[in-house]
């Protein structure tokens, strides 16, 4: 669990317990009690435990007590608080929704073998209104077969992410993966919503056969990978797929280019190099993959230039589209940009980590051997992405350090290198 901004305040268990306790009429009593909530997470302590399930006993309608409840739910589920699963148990009878899905979740992580508990929780199914995918998704955690009946109905939900997870849970619960090729199709469907839920589907039901085509999904490269290892590690575990069967998938991944994903959008008519450019800020990557595509095959001359002023104007500060017109410029193989691709390769603001695999990746694109001890160099990386990019370009600019990472702390990494030397 990352617990990095759980303390940002800097609040004592007292404190916290104070603001948790704070009258509902006083000025800001809205974030003080849900701030109080959330602190606690802090202070695996009997007191904090406490404090929280009296929070969540006390019946105010008003919105900010409704807000606190449901955090405080969530921070007893935080701290795996056994001694309050009685509270957590009344609160799947909620009439707030929201309190419900926390009270699940928060059920799921402490964990319990009470039939009763389980019994309640498939029961929500048939109740109006409720965070089905949550529920489903518990469920199947549990093992709980008695709810296979209840989930059966939500594999064809209209919402696509409930869908996955329901045909995905009867799959783990029955041992039947017959219908996991549906769950997979959703790695194309036009919701972006749909396209990330269904790799932790795919995870959860350990369906190895649809690894490659999560690796071409038009989905942020973070979704991709973080599939591919989980459902890596799973496999190579139980000798159920080889590293053979993965490197493909994985290497294509790190690579990330626009030309290797098989995309959900296209364009009726040949857009302007200006719309194109916007397009790499979108949120949906399948849309900036799109773009990025389209840039390098219709205006392969005119790109550079409008890569670099939109750089220089907003994406500099933006980390979704500094990602793309990194590796773009090194698709592109724009020579010039070399010393603002090493920038990227050496900027360690968290939210530009995928950037600087992406640097990685663009130095080789550009040939770049002048960056070989700079690469070495950033291999003393913690980061897997970074580090498994690095590696590929040194190989590719001729500086192979495979055997030198054979007993790496990153599993794909250390598979990888011993199927190097064999």
């Amino acid at each position: 669990m990352d617990n990095r901004f759980s303390n940002i305040f800097n609040l004592t268990e007292d404190q916290a317990i104070a603001l948790l306790k704070k009258p509902l009429n006083t000025e800001d009593g809205t974030s003080e009690r849900y701030v109080g909530a959330a602190h606690l997470i802090n202070f695996p302590t009997e007191r904090a435990i406490n404090a929280l399930i009296e929070a969540i006993k006390d019946p105010d309608p008003a919105l900010e007590n409704r807000i606190a409840r449901r955090k405080a739910v969530e921070s007893l589920g935080r701290l795996k608080a056994v001694q309050a699963m009685p509270v957590l148990k009344s609160c799947l009878a909620d009439e707030d929704p929201l309190t419900v899905e926390n009270a699940v979740w928060a059920i799921g992580e402490i964990g319990t073998e009470d039939e009763s508990i389980l019994e309640a929780i498939a029961e929500l199914l048939t109740k109006p209104n409720q965070t089905y995918r949550v529920i489903i998704h518990t469920l199947a955690n549990f093992d709980y077969k008695p709810a296979i009946a209840k989930i059966e109905p939500f594999t064809n939900d209209p919402d696509e992410a409930i869908a996955s997870a329901a045909i995905a849970s009867i799959a783990r619960l029955t041992g039947n993966l017959s219908q996991m090729d549906r769950v997979a199709e959703f790695l194309q469907h036009s919701n972006i919503n749909a396209r990330r839920a269904c790799i932790q589907d795919l995870i959860d039901a350990e369906y190895y056969p649809a690894i490659s085509a999560i690796a071409k999904a038009p989905i942020s490269v973070v979704f991709r990978l973080r599939g591919i290892r989980l459902l890596a590690a799973k496999g190579l575990a139980t000798n159920k797929i080889s590293f053979a069967e993965i490197e493909p998938s994985l290497d294509r991944i790190i690579c990330d280019r626009p030309q290797d994903i098989e995309m959900v959008h296209e364009y009726d008519q040949a857009p302007s190099i200006e719309f194109l450019i916007r397009e790499l800020y979108h949120t949906d990557f399948g849309r900036c993959y799109l773009a990025g595509k389209t840039l390098l095959e219709i205006y392969p001359n005119e790109s550079t230039t409008a890569l670099l002023q939109t750089y220089a104007e907003e994406a500099h500060n933006d980390y979704g589209a500094h990602f793309h017109v990194i590796k773009l410029l090194g698709l592109l193989n724009h020579q010039p940009s070399y010393d603002l691709i090493v920038q990227a390769l050496h900027n360690t603001s968290p939210q530009f980590q995928k950037s600087r695999a992406a640097a990685a990746i663009a130095l080789g694109n550009l040939q770049a051997t002048q960056a070989i001890p700079l690469l070495k160099e950033a291999l003393n990386t913690p980061i897997f992405e970074l580090k498994y990019a690095c590696l590929l370009t040194l190989e590719q600019l001729g500086a192979s350090c495979w055997t030198e990472v054979a007993d790496d702390q990153h599993l794909l990494i250390k598979a990888k290198a011993n199927y190097k030397m064999n």
